[in-house]
């Protein structure tokens, strides 16, 4: 009796309080609209123009993820005229003017007006280090800030996080009363990493101490199922979803639901640049190059490849030609890289294989290409990468390329091209031994053959291609 005294006060209370959030909740939207009116520049012709606002804290760096932001704002300004491009960035140590003189020389993307730079003094707050645990949630949560941060300083009419802070849509769509898209280059939590949990895989991000422990496994299951949950709600508040690749649509769509308003945008990749280089039949060398251009990072998995290449020389006759060299070009971006090479060399000298093995660190970009130009094979071994930039780029170059069958590789881009093969696939250590002796072993006719319908086929992924298919997938913000 004294429990259901209590239930009618007790839901009185509770809808009292709903009520007060909500009207404080369109209290503060309301402000920012008036906000956004008195700062609104006026246009030429008295006309405001449409802010188009684009979410990207480290936008002065020069990953895939940027060359991604800076095509997608070209596109904007010469698609449509009365709109002001808007960039929130943390890069407060450079200019606006230095961000966009580097856009231009790190990808040769020339915008046709001005930019305008948000500059956020909160970036800390998504950084992983700031989260040694929980650090999805920590980021998730971290990420909010920054965007209120944002939403303070310029009310957009379009808003679009190009960089994967999906827990911002909410913020600037109920609050900011914007539309809002995004750019999905990784899911911030796959369906691949609640299975990797569920079945206590030991891989570089679930650690050997929480696979062995029936409990704290349980324990990271059960937060990766709530953040999961959590990520479904705030990406499902976009108008506009656009997913890199095959791998990630799969993933976005069960999690988000948002199948009516998602599309798959392959990112632009510098393919003409290594389309330039000369593509012939291989003549005769004393020696066959087999390339791999990944960052030095965990996921990379590049002692696979070491291990591969081992068992490849071991299986060689002696004597047979020509000898093989495996050249790692990779970028270094702290000391955790450096030590990860150290390793990487040091299980050259167990395996027996150092004096065939070079490292390359951090090279300039002829040199890269120079690589890619002399090399017979191309390699790559992450598993479920998203896309993989440094896979098209191998085939643009003219390599044959042996990608991972898995992810962004097996569903999109080592396919075959108008009935004809591009090149192969693999998943563990004997797998790409047997794949690069069969590659060695094919006549330099029939490579020349692969290597020319791999370069046919990555035109689906140059910048005109992305552009097309950027406007058709934005058409709707701006109706």
């Amino acid at each position: 009796r004294l429990l259901c005294s209590l239930l009618v006060p007790a839901l009185f209370l509770s809808g009292a309080l709903c009520l007060c959030v909500a009207v404080l909740l369109w209290g503060v939207r309301l402000w920012l609209q008036a906000r956004k009116r008195q700062l609104g520049p006026a246009g030429r012709d008295g006309q405001r123009p449409v802010l188009v606002a684009f979410f990207h804290p480290y936008c002065n760096a020069g990953g895939g993820g940027e060359r991604v932001l800076w095509c997608a704002i070209r596109t904007l300004q010469k698609k449509y005229k009365n709109i002001t491009c808007v960039v929130y960035t943390g890069d407060r140590d450079a200019t606006a003017e230095e961000i966009v003189e580097g856009a231009f020389r790190r990808f040769n993307i020339k915008l046709t007006h001005p930019v305008k730079f948000v500059f956020l003094e909160k970036r800390y707050l998504v950084e992983a280090s700031l989260y040694p645990h929980f650090t999805l949630l920590g980021q998730s949560l971290g990420s909010v800030f920054l965007g209120w941060e944002a939403l303070l300083k310029c009310v957009p009419d379009i808003y679009i996080d190009s960089m994967g802070y999906a827990f911002t849509l909410p913020l600037f769509k109920y609050l900011g009363g914007c539309r809002v898209g995004c750019y999905v280059h990784y899911p911030t939590i796959s369906t691949d990493m609640l299975s990797v949990v569920r079945n206590q895989d030991t891989r570089f991000n679930n650690a050997a101490f929480i696979t062995n422990n029936p409990l704290i496994s349980k324990f990271k299951l059960v937060y990766y199922y709530l953040f999961a949950f959590l990520y479904g709600l705030v990406g499902s508040c976009s108008d506009v979803v656009m997913v890199n690749s095959s791998w990630t649509l799969n993933h976005i769509l069960s999690i988000w639901r948002t199948g009516a308003c998602t599309s798959v945008v392959y990112p632009p990749c510098d393919v003409q640049t290594f389309l330039d280089i000369p593509l012939e039949e291989e003549k005769s060398t004393a020696e066959c190059s087999i390339v791999s251009v990944s960052q030095f990072r965990p996921e990379k998995d590049h002692p696979l490849q070491i291990r591969a290449f081992a068992k490849l020389l071991k299986e060689k006759r002696p004597g047979q030609q020509p000898s093989l060299k495996l050249i790692l070009i990779g970028g270094c971006r702290n000391q955790q890289d450096e030590e990860r090479v150290n390793n990487l060399k040091r299980l050259c000298d167990e395996l027996g294989v150092s004096a065939n093995v070079m490292f390359r660190v951090n090279i300039p970009f002829e040199e890269l290409k120079k690589h890619l130009a002399e090399a017979t094979i191309g390699l790559h071994t992450m598993w479920n990468e998203h896309f993989g930039i440094g896979v098209v780029e191998c085939m643009a170059a003219g390599t044959v390329i042996l990608a991972h069958n898995s992810g962004g590789p097996k569903l999109d881009i080592v396919v075959p091209y108008e009935g004809r093969i591009t090149g192969f696939l693999a998943e563990n250590e004997d797998n790409y031994a047997e794949k690069m002796a069969y590659i060695l072993s094919l006549s330099p006719e029939k490579r020349l053959e692969i290597r020319e319908n791999a370069r046919r086929s990555v035109y689906r992924f140059s910048d005109r291609h992305f552009e097309e298919t950027f406007l058709l997938s934005v058409e709707p913000l701006f109706k």
